[in-house]
């Protein structure tokens, strides 16, 4: 960024200067003057905070902040607010050694990074804890950018995680992170949860790891069989290296839509997966295999890649007839039909094939299209949970359908011509169309009443080794079921989507009205959502099914209040 750029302030005033700070205005404190402060600053005054930047050279510093914030020296900043952001690098730590004093029963909000990953050593936010001992650390707003600060919380970025010993502090923190606009997550407390959230920034797309690696195995094994059998073969055959040209384009071609319909298919198999665990085990309660869930955890982006492929494969055949090698082809084609005699080529097997090719792989690609759009978090949040599960397993599975389809009638009877089978390996859909097909039939098995009916009793809170049996409630029982699922209905179409806290409140009681006391393990550090759940559930501990309805069906009252309906 151009040096006249950074010195620009973020936001104007009037030129007049700040004018007095109104005595109700919460005071909030930045030590530092860098970018990431610059940008804290505007976002605070933006959101009707009164900002005190504490700087070394407050003189070369003001022309750096917007109008409305005072910088100072750091001590007389840090005198004025209850809450400290440090936005120091932690080399520059020893600077506030001076400021215990100042600093102490204040809240101070570390919000550095690691410059590399640190598994095992002290975190950046426990040596700020051990310099100022009467001070209350908190770890956050690390994870969140700079540029994110100056344009305002997006549905991606919204989430803060917090951690910290003080539940005060924390809590201080929170009601800030609201007044900006974002949302607040307790991560935990300060030495179990500081060194996690400080390497979190330096990991690189953690959740995709392992389906990117999925997919680029499977691009090249499939090139490698597509090679094979396009290229190598004629070459042994013939001994002609003319196929050859193959491989930057028409091999590339052939591969994506192999790996397209194995990686949505591997989105789908994990769900298949888990209702047969569950029909054995006759309980919904026992956890699954570790790598299923995370197998389970991973087909969001499991999906993105099949979109990709999928997409990518469309370019490539749009691209197909430019190329000078297809113009050579077709007029040799050409040629030998005038050579033969042949006044009319058409063929009507051949055209009604690739018009129904054509038009279920456009039909698949749509689908994907509308799947990848509605996996994103600023259209996923404005989703119902039955709209959503609607566009993810419905329209995925048809997508699905689409695709095979659209693979089987690009094979049409190829998979019976012996020609076909080159070095002895079957056509490349062939393979491809097996965890396809697989799927496909485990999802119509599971929908056999015979599987059904005791898969949805099971998921419903049935177990077969308590050998419990639903019968028919009185009719006072029947009327707060009533009264329970109607606020169960109403929850979902609330014009507002509720706040963090307001939706674990709807979830413990929920879980505990439907299920009962929470008997799974917590899940990992790393699974914040999971937790949170957790918590929220386990909070209801022991209280009765009936009171945790009644609760469930007011506070879903409070909420359309709230929130409108």
């Amino acid at each position: 960024m151009p040096r006249e750029e950074m010195k620009r302030p973020l936001i104007r005033g009037s030129g007049a200067g700040p004018g007095p700070p109104d005595p109700g205005t919460p005071v909030v404190c930045v030590l530092g003057t860098g970018d990431f402060s610059r940008s804290l600053s505007g976002r605070l005054v933006a959101s009707g905070y009164q900002v005190v930047v504490g700087s070394r050279r407050p003189k070369r510093a003001q022309a750096m902040f917007p109008e409305e914030a005072e910088v100072t020296s750091q001590a007389e900043a840090a005198s004025q607010a209850d809450v400290v952001f440090v936005a120091l690098f932690p080399e520059h730590y020893s600077t506030l050694a001076g400021l215990g004093r100042v600093l102490a029963g204040k809240v101070l909000v570390d919000v550095s990074n690691a410059a590399q990953v640190n598994l095992c050593g002290t975190s950046h936010a426990e040596r700020l804890a051990a310099m100022f001992p009467e001070s209350h650390v908190v770890k956050g707003f690390n994870a969140v950018s700079a540029w994110a600060l100056q344009t305002g919380p997006r549905d991606g970025n919204r989430q803060i995680l917090l951690c910290g010993d003080s539940a005060a502090a924390k809590a201080a923190v929170g009601q800030l992170c609201r007044g900006l606009g974002f949302a607040p997550v307790d991560a935990g407390p300060l030495a179990a949860r500081a060194l996690d959230l400080e390497n979190l920034p330096l990991r690189l797309f953690p959740a995709w790891r392992v389906p990117l690696l999925a997919t680029l195995g499977l691009f090249a094994a499939f090139y490698l069989y597509n090679f094979l059998r396009d290229v190598l073969h004629p070459f042994v055959a013939s001994g002609r290296a003319r196929a050859f040209y193959k491989m930057p384009v028409e091999t590339v071609n052939a591969t994506l839509p192999a790996v397209a319909l194995v990686s949505l298919a591997a989105v789908y198999a994990p769900g298949s997966l888990a209702a047969c665990l569950q029909l054995s085990r006759g309980t919904k309660y026992a956890r699954f295999p570790g790598w299923l869930e995370r197998w389970l955890g991973r087909r969001k982006q499991l999906g993105l890649c099949a979109f990709a492929c999928a997409a990518a494969h469309a370019v490539y055949s749009l691209c197909l007839p430019m190329r000078r090698s297809a113009r050579y082809q077709m007029l040799n084609d050409a040629f030998k039909q005038v050579k033969a005699s042949v006044e009319d080529s058409w063929q009507e097997e051949e055209v009604w094939r690739m018009e129904l090719y054509l038009s279920v792989g456009i039909m698949a690609l749509f689908l994907l299209s509308l799947l990848a759009i509605a996996s994103l978090p600023s259209v996923a949040d404005a989703l119902s949970w039955r709209e959503f599960t609607f566009l993810q397993s419905g329209l995925g599975l048809a997508a699905l359908t689409m695709a095979t389809l659209h693979t089987l009638v690009f094979g049409w009877d190829r998979a019976f011509d012996p020609g076909q089978y080159r070095f002895y390996l079957p056509p490349t859909h062939v393979v491809a169309l097996g965890p396809a097909l697989a799927v496909l039939c485990s999802r119509l098995a599971l929908c056999l009443p015979c599987l059904a009916r005791p898969l949805v009793r099971i998921r419903r809170g049935w177990e077969e080794s308590r050998h419990l049996r639903f019968s028919s409630l009185p009719e006072e029982e029947e009327g707060e079921e009533a009264a329970f699922q109607k606020a169960v209905e109403e929850s979902k179409v609330l014009k507002q989507r509720p706040s963090t806290e307001d939706l674990g409140v709807l979830y413990g009681l929920y879980k505990q009205t439907t299920e009962g006391d929470v008997i799974t393990e917590r899940p990992g550090m790393l699974d914040f959502v999971g937790k949170k759940k957790w918590d929220a559930w386990n909070s209801r501990k022991g209280l009765p099914k009936e009171e945790a309805m009644a609760s469930y069906v007011k506070a879903v009252d409070e909420f359309k209040v709230k929130y409108g309906i």
